[in-house]
């Protein structure tokens, strides 16, 4: 299984090139679930802090300004530092 892709510091060409910006955008208070992916998703913080915890113990930082790839098949934990504010990308 792939893991999480973290892509820091894009220029806004990089990412009006990947349309991000026209993605949906999903918001969410500091709190802590966990999440299965069933599909891959793309998604770029606006706002927030999060710390991700893989199946296999992985723990993974994000937050404003990354490009995070989670990948079809994850199973993780999330935990919201700071209230989130992503766009997102499925598939």
């Amino acid at each position: 299984m792939m893991s999480i892709q973290v892509k820091t510091n894009l220029s806004n060409a990089e990412l009006a090139k990947m349309g991000v910006m026209n993605w949906p955008i999903w918001q969410k208070e500091a709190s802590s679930f966990n999440w299965f992916y069933d599909v891959t998703e793309t998604c770029y913080l606006l706002e927030g802090e999060v710390e991700v915890i893989t199946d296999k113990g992985e723990s993974v930082l994000i937050k404003a300004g990354d490009l995070v790839v989670f990948p079809e098949g994850l199973h993780c934990k999330w935990h919201i530092k700071t209230a989130v504010r992503k766009h997102y990308k499925f598939g």
